[in-house]
């Protein structure tokens, strides 16, 4: 059972998650959760977090609240940290399949562009469904132990959104409560630092809140942890220093805050690598936070329980629509016999999960597939239960090992890389490489295979060391934009013409290295009459 997805009753989300009207007997309607009695009962306020989790697992359907049935398109994080990337390219059926990921690749998006409203629309809605917890559950009567999880979660999550938002949009308005109508066209826009400044008081707020990941009973495994808001607390840092620092953050505050999360003692990477994006590897030791999801027999929008994901990356010749191709470049990364590259990629005649692959060059961009996000045909096609990956504790210990890297402790920095690399070195093969099986099978790497990086390196061949790693150790996991964009490195893989378009829509305030961004949906900025982001 996937924790943090519900099923959640159309009733229940309108009276909880609406501004209610006020009778003229002020009197709740019996029988009736409403906003002001959702948080009088611990079943109720526990569904109430979790229709925020719910949104941050929309991946496209119906828009939330539109009475005109308004469609929001396909949203997939690996669309940016992946598509936008070296990573992959477009897939799907031809090379003019879904004309909006080719403007997103190619820094051609208009303001109309289904992608980019989705995002927004979707980012918003569960800001609001977080405000409503965070400004109503202290004046609740449940447990106080519970209202101050909920809370802690509510202020982890609406972190979670806004992060999403400031990366790709910039500053935005930035709500503490619910708008009215009449307030919404009053909404100013923030500056970036000022957003970052709104998230890392959230995810402070969130990590004195919550509990740690051991403390959750099985069921509950999966909500937000006090690691987890530290952990991202650590990527919001790393990644303004880089970008726009106007909070004037430095590495030790990264190195510092990732090691408070190694030392609690509440993770460990998970011992065989190609077991990390598999069922057995859902909420494992080393997941620190994941998107649920689980499998059902509904197809597209909201309603689903799964995710649209799996579909959209899959073998078009299994059951799927082939998009998300990984590179050359990505496969050349990879040092030989590294067991990840396998894990990463599937190409031409692989067996995945017993399941022979063709790969019809016709529908597909590179010659690879992702491999992980292949999965066996679930009951609808169009809901994968895979969970989403979001923040690993690898990740905890390549972000301090570069913090150590900046801070002076290269000795510090080597011995963490190789933590990494020595997981990597003794995985198995992916599961199911024999025709019909599942199992996971030996590589047979011979000796020397990943050897241990020399404890004499430093300086810049050590951030370099640090960011190979980065890029075989999370391939495909939608990071690889965010790491390029925050190292300077992003506008030297553009060709010229689409570094040009680029530049054109770096955010004005001064940023460490060139930060593009997207643009606002233009119904929002011309609603909200909040300023338009360069160049659109």
């Amino acid at each position: 059972m996937k924790p943090t997805r519900a099923a959640l009753l159309g009733l229940l989300l309108i009276t909880a998650l609406s501004p209610g009207c006020q009778s003229f007997l002020d009197k709740e309607p019996l029988g009736t959760t409403t906003q002001d009695n959702l948080f009088k009962d611990a079943t109720n306020a526990v569904q109430a977090i979790n229709a925020v989790y719910d949104v941050a697992a929309w991946d496209q359907g119906p828009k939330w609240g539109d009475p005109n049935g308004q469609y929001v398109a396909q949203n997939f994080e690996w669309m940016f940290g992946d598509l936008m990337s070296d990573d992959s390219d477009k897939g799907g059926s031809s090379p003019s399949d879904f004309p909006s990921l080719i403007e997103l690749k190619t820094w051609n998006t208009p303001s109309s562009s289904p992608i980019v409203n989705s995002l927004w629309t979707h980012s918003f809605t569960g800001i609001a469904r977080a405000n409503t917890v965070i400004n109503s559950v202290d004046a609740g009567t449940i447990d106080d132990a519970l209202k101050s999880r909920l809370k802690g979660e509510a202020l982890f999550l609406r972190a979670y959104f806004y992060f999403n938002l400031v990366k790709l949009y910039g500053g935005v308005p930035l709500f503490e409560k619910t708008l009215t109508p009449a307030e919404a066209p009053n909404a100013t826009r923030a500056t970036i630092a000022q957003t970052y400044a709104f998230i890392e008081k959230d995810l402070k707020d969130a990590a004195a809140l919550l509990p740690e990941k051991s403390a959750y009973a099985a069921a509950d495994l999966g909500r937000a942890t006090k690691g987890a808001a530290n952990g991202y607390l650590a990527r919001v840092i790393m990644y303004q220093l880089g970008t726009v620092n106007g909070n004037n953050h430095t590495w030790q505050e990264v190195y510092d805050i990732t090691n408070t999360v190694i030392n609690s003692n509440q993770y460990s990477l998970l011992a065989n690598y190609a077991a990390i994006h598999q069922d057995i590897g859902e909420n494992s030791s080393e997941s620190l936070f994941e998107i649920q999801f689980g499998s059902d027999n509904n197809g597209y929008g909201p309603i689903s329980v799964g995710t649209t994901s799996n579909i959209f990356q899959n073998n078009r010749n299994t059951f799927g629509y082939g998009f998300n191709n990984p590179t050359q470049s990505l496969v050349d990364e990879f040092e030989p016999n590294d067991p990840r590259r396998e894990v990463t990629v599937i190409k031409d005649n692989d067996i995945a999960l017993g399941i022979l692959n063709r790969i019809d060059l016709t529908q597909n961009a590179t010659g690879y597939f992702n491999r992980k996000a292949a999965i066996l045909r679930p009951n609808a096609p169009e809901s994968g239960p895979q969970n989403i990956r979001k923040l690993r504790y690898a990740d905890i210990l390549l972000m301090k090992a570069e913090a150590a890297a900046q801070t002076g402790k290269p000795a510090e920095a080597v011995t963490l890389v190789n933590q990494v690399r020595r997981r990597a070195r003794v995985s198995t093969r992916p599961p199911g490489t024999t025709l019909g099986s599942l199992t996971y099978e030996p590589t047979n790497a011979p000796a020397g295979t990943l050897p241990d990086l020399n404890m004499s390196l430093s300086g810049q061949a050590l951030l370099t060391a640090i960011w190979h790693e980065r890029r075989v150790e999370f391939g495909e996991e939608s990071l690889r934009l965010w790491d390029l964009i925050r190292t300077g490195r992003y506008m030297g893989i553009l060709s010229p013409e689409v570094r040009a378009r680029a530049l054109s829509h770096v955010a004005s305030e001064p940023s460490v290295n060139p930060t593009p961004l997207l643009p606002i949906p233009l119904n929002d900025a011309q609603s909200w009459k909040v300023p338009q982001n360069p160049g659109y």
